[in-house]
């Protein structure tokens, strides 16, 4: 099966563990301290809207984004209860336990909410900083440039900083494990610890790169409005968020379709530097993990499409 005829499938590493999406399904699994591997399975439930919006450019970034923030913070909720429990304690959760729509209403509310709110954070507070070098750099121009070193900059500082606590440094692990599980995927290769410890802990599709583009991309969409008064500044900031989230997706999905061709395939690699911090190299048993996870991934993808077929059939 070659390349393009390979489903795409994406992934997200959380706490002890990783997350792998397809077309039917999520599945996350995690090492709990007893060693034992867990697993948690969603389905994917088809959206009308959702399916209809993901088919238009510009559009369809916003959607996967809210819909990524969303699972993506089911499974890391998962996996922040469940890996450091001991096997005599589940009874005992399971029984607090609120009911799983609520939980998972909850927990979704919560993930677009902060991602709404880290977006925030690191769209004004260059804003503001860049405004106190208004004395020095006094042209639109140089304002938009100021502006996005320091998101830059602050996008960085808070990566590295945070990679220094034991906990994130072995997210960024089971996040250079998931990586090594696609690549070693779409190169055709038998998902074993040894093929995949050869392949790269970096890939185009990365939202590491989409972060980067979105400050890279700003820079362009903000030389188009004004950068004074202040107010009309922040407000515009506020406005683009959406504009500048859109152009950043279809730039993400044009590097990865690019990425095999000689001298294009650099249009990337500033994402993929980036992920130099964002990705730690995996040892042998996260990497057992996230093979586990996408291996069963696979199959219930592959039940879930014969199942289909019967129906048609039918």
């Amino acid at each position: 099966m070659s390349e393009t005829q390979k489903p795409v499938y994406g992934g997200q590493a959380v706490v002890e563990g990783v997350m792998f999406g397809g077309k039917h399904h999520y599945v996350t699994a995690i090492r709990r301290k007893d060693q034992s591997i867990e697993y948690f399975q969603v389905p994917r439930k088809p959206n009308p809207a959702f399916s209809l919006l993901r088919k238009i450019p510009f559009v369809r970034g916003i959607v996967s984004i809210i819909e990524a923030s969303a699972n993506g913070s089911k499974h890391l909720n998962f996996s922040t209860e469940r890996y450091d429990l001991n096997p005599e304690e589940d009874n005992t959760i399971k029984e607090k336990e609120p009911s799983k729509l609520s939980m998972y209403l909850g927990v979704a509310a919560i993930g677009v909410i902060s991602f709404l709110f880290g977006k925030f954070i690191f769209t004004l507070v260059p804003v503001f900083l860049a405004e106190m070098t208004r004395p020095i750099f006094k042209s639109d121009f140089a304002q938009v440039l100021i502006e996005g070193l320091f998101k830059l900059l602050l996008l960085l500082c808070y990566i590295y900083f945070v990679s220094l606590t034991p906990l994130i440094k072995r997210v960024f692990q089971y996040h250079g494990a998931e990586h090594k599980v696609i690549n070693t995927f779409e190169a055709g290769k038998e998902l074993t610890v040894e093929n995949v410890r050869e392949h790269s802990r970096l890939h185009y599709r990365c939202g590491s790169s989409f972060i980067l583009f979105t400050v890279v991309v700003g820079i362009f969409v903000y030389m188009i409005v004004p950068t004074t008064p202040l107010w009309v500044r922040v407000l515009d900031r506020l406005a683009l968020i959406p504009v500048v989230l859109g152009i950043a997706f279809e730039v993400l999905q044009l590097t990865n379709k690019l990425r095999n061709i000689p001298v294009l395939k650099y249009l990337g690699m500033p994402g993929l530097w980036l992920q130099l911090l964002t990705t730690k190299e995996p040892n042998s048993d996260q990497i057992e993990v996230a093979i586990l996870s996408f291996n069963r991934l696979l199959k219930m993808e592959k039940d879930a499409e014969a199942e289909n077929n019967a129906e048609e059939i039918v």
